[in-house]
């Protein structure tokens, strides 16, 4: 008995020490979000209706990490960008999804790594089937209420609505941001562009209240 009572010890020891390890390689993620969708989030009904069936189906998220890490690697400074497509529209979490990713080439091989790995964790079913990872220069400008992001092949610009009428007119707000985000407000898409081949067609918007941006945190 005396024998079992020390083992039961070791090992209650050893899975808190693991547990410990684990928690001090992740610490709070944090940064600034934006995303543009290819349909209104925020429209009268009339609008809504005769988007929800044949729109919808693409967009870019993208990422600008300010503090925190990932398996002990810091993510501060380091941008990311997903583009995510679909035969139905987004808003249906049960339809199957491809996404190509774009790592900031800025960031050193751990990041990337790290980074590929946040984003299966925390987005495996907002990404789906990840069927490209490439690198490439990522430009994430965040000045008051205005976000410009820009990298090869995918670019988004973006501003906050008149009177931030997605908060006076909730009721119009039809869709959810694809990922948790602080301080959510809709956006006012200047314009939105996507011209690669990888995930399907290329696709460009503008002119429309079909952007999300806030805080995001993990």
């Amino acid at each position: 008995m005396k024998r079992f009572s020390i083992i039961a010890a070791v090992l209650i020891t050893c899975a808190a020490a693991i547990a410990f390890t684990s928690r001090a390689e992740n610490t709070a993620i944090k940064g600034d979000y934006v995303e543009v969708r290819t349909a209104s989030v925020f429209a009268g009904a009339c609008h809504f209706n005769g988007e929800v069936v044949t729109a919808g189906r693409e967009a870019i998220m993208a990422w600008s990490f300010a503090s925190g890490s990932w398996n002990g690697t810091s993510l501060a400074g380091v941008r990311a960008i997903a583009v995510v497509n679909s035969d139905e529209n987004l808003s249906n979490q049960r339809a199957a999804r491809r996404s190509e990713i774009i790592l900031d080439q800025s960031a050193n091989h751990d990041q990337k790594v790290a980074i590929i790995e946040a984003l299966k964790s925390r987005y495996a079913a907002t990404l789906g089937e990840i069927v490209s990872v490439r690198t490439a220069p990522i430009s994430f400008k965040h000045e008051g209420k205005t976000y410009e992001v820009s990298s090869a092949e995918a670019a988004i610009n973006v501003e906050a609505m008149p009177n931030d009428l997605c908060c006076k007119m909730p009721n119009l707000v039809w869709y959810d941001p694809l990922v948790q985000l602080g301080q959510r407000k809709v956006g006012y898409t200047i314009k939105a562009l996507y011209s690669g081949r990888d995930i399907g067609d290329t696709w460009e918007r503008d002119g429309e209240n079909s952007a999300f941006y806030g805080s995001f945190a993990f």
